[in-house]
């Protein structure tokens, strides 16, 4: 069945019905399709313009059509042109003339717009419930390691030891912005195009505001040519997922890193590795790498509906039909890669003690034993050229900061004393940066709260 064709005198030519179709992707949101339908003739019977009897025929026809789509009953065929032709014409075939009062007062571009704003509003829910989820486990990972010394990078050199709670909240502070960039694009988008028609209206006496609020909008959208030709929604949406892969990746290339024999700050769980065809030994971090490769894939559906977008004149054009297989791929690709880092991130096994030898080496309590001199009189330049001396002279002799005699100290600085080994020892390092963000035990538990009352809400 198609939705147009008096105007026409031949059928349409099999390659261009195929190029034109839709419904082998838009099949997506045939629930969509039918809970904005219902929406539509409910409206439509409140107003008089179709009959209680009607109503109750369409609305039972569509709940029927849905529930055979989901047992299986009904197939999708490929001989319709789009979801919206498929359940018109079997609800019609079903109805009788009933089914064909369903389009009164509404165009396909409207109940497009509506159908992939409906189906977009429940994918951002669902994907903030998982990351949702997958903050609940950082936190768990940060609770339980306050105290478990790490060295901290900046350049991939070892800069200053932290924790690997510090580390956890890193990216849990990211997570937190993607879910903020969820909501708001929830809010902005949350507005109602159903009774835009084509891009004029319509001269049917609608009632918007009631279409929105059973479909649990905010309110109808105020311009009908930017209704049905709006796509900015998706656009942010696939930009916050694209976000929220670049995280991703991060995670899993630090992951990747650590995993490293020359690291050994973790061991993967057998569930998330894949071994070598070739090298026995090998345990490699596959889940990790396809996370990190499949960032570009979504990366590249933001790109693709940008450029689908930059060009098009108002109100809809055929153009927008692009849009679906972009956002539905970046959708797919996303939820499924939280879920996956999810359960390898809950599995994960962190060697504490590697963690903490690797941050009493490369120098890492530098930076405090500049501070010791300045507490102890020295201008911070001075101090910083002091400690440079020291360095240099650990590396000649192949000894840390912790292993040099105080004779060697004060033949470099008269200032230092005894004092100067707890002052650089890694849990002074730590525990005495206690300002709000940073890693001691009391900024932590301080974090802790806030991250807790935050995913109370």
């Amino acid at each position: 069945m198609k939705l147009w064709g008096g105007r026409f005198t031949k059928e349409t030519n099999q390659l261009v019905h195929n190029f034109n179709a839709s419904l082998s992707f838009d099949q997506k949101f045939f629930e969509e399709d039918i809970d904005g339908s219902i929406a539509h003739v409910t409206m439509l019977a409140r107003q008089g313009i179709l009959t209680e009897e009607d109503k109750t025929a369409i609305i039972n026809g569509l709940n029927g059509i849905r529930e055979d789509i989901k047992s299986g009953a009904l197939a999708i065929g490929e001989e319709h042109e789009d979801i919206h032709s498929f359940v018109e014409a079997h609800l019609t075939e079903r109805i009788g003339e009933a089914g064909k009062r369903l389009h009164t007062g509404r165009s396909r571009n409207d109940q497009v717009a509506l159908d992939m704003k409906l189906y977009t509003r429940k994918e951002i829910k669902e994907m903030d419930s998982l990351l949702k989820a997958l903050l609940e486990s950082l936190l768990r990972i940060i609770k339980e390691n306050t105290e478990t010394i790490m060295p901290g990078f900046t350049h991939l050199q070892k800069a200053q030891p932290i924790t690997l709670a510090h580390h956890m909240g890193a990216y849990f502070e990211m997570f937190k912005r993607d879910r903020s960039r969820l909501h708001d694009i929830y809010e902005r988008m949350n507005y109602c195009p159903l009774g835009s028609g084509a891009l004029a209206g319509t001269t049917y006496p609608l009632d918007r505001d009631y279409t929105a609020s059973l479909l649990d909008f905010y309110g109808p959208s105020l311009n009908s040519m930017d209704a049905v030709s709006d796509r900015d929604y998706l656009i942010e949406f696939c930009s916050a997922m694209s976000i929220i892969m670049m995280h991703l990746s991060r995670f899993c290339e630090e992951i990747i890193i650590w995993n490293t024999n020359e690291y050994q700050f973790i061991e993967i769980d057998d569930s998330y590795s894949t071994g070598s065809s070739i090298m026995p030994q090998k345990k490699n971090p596959d889940i990790a790498e396809l996370i990190r490769g499949k960032t570009g894939r979504v990366y590249g559906s933001l790109t693709s509906l940008l450029t689908t977008m930059k060009g098009l004149s108002l109100a809809y054009n055929k153009d927008m039909q692009e849009d679906k297989e972009f956002a539905f791929d970046a959708i797919d690709t996303t939820k499924g890669c939280i879920v996956l880092f999810h359960g390898m991130l809950d599995t994960l096994t962190f060697q504490k003690e590697r963690m903490r030898k690797s941050a009493e080496g490369g120098f890492t309590n530098a930076t405090d034993a500049a501070d010791y001199l300045v507490n102890h009189g020295v201008a911070f330049r001075d101090a910083h050229g002091i400690v440079g001396q020291l360095v240099l002279y650990c590396i000649e002799k192949n000894i840390s900061l912790s292993e040099m005699s105080l004779e060697e100290y004060k033949a470099i600085s008269p200032v230092f004393e005894n004092d100067i080994y707890d002052a650089i020892s890694m849990e002074t390092c730590v525990s005495k940066r206690n300002t709000i963000g940073a890693p001691g035990t009391e900024a932590m538990a301080q974090v802790i709260r806030i991250y807790e009352e935050y995913l109370k809400e």
